[in-house]
């Protein structure tokens, strides 16, 4: 997406210049991503589910395994 760093925001194709340039500054656009989305893919990448998120799923799942097995008895 044509990221202009000079105003800091996103333009569309149709938005720009004929020759590539910002209509705002009149600077080149350049087709790189923005710092906003390559910080994001970065924080994306080393997020991992958390150890008490997956405990308490374990737990869930003993619990209505145990729900499951009283009815039964």
């Amino acid at each position: 997406m044509p990221w202009c760093q000079e105003c800091s925001k996103y333009l569309t194709p149709t938005a720009m210049q004929a020759d590539g340039t910002c209509p705002t500054c009149g600077r080149p656009v350049s087709e790189t991503e923005s710092p906003v989305e390559a910080r994001s893919d970065v924080v994306a990448a080393d997020e991992t589910t958390p150890w008490h998120f997956k405990l308490l799923v374990v737990a869930l799942v003993l619990y209505l395994g145990w729900r499951f097995v009283d009815i039964f008895v």
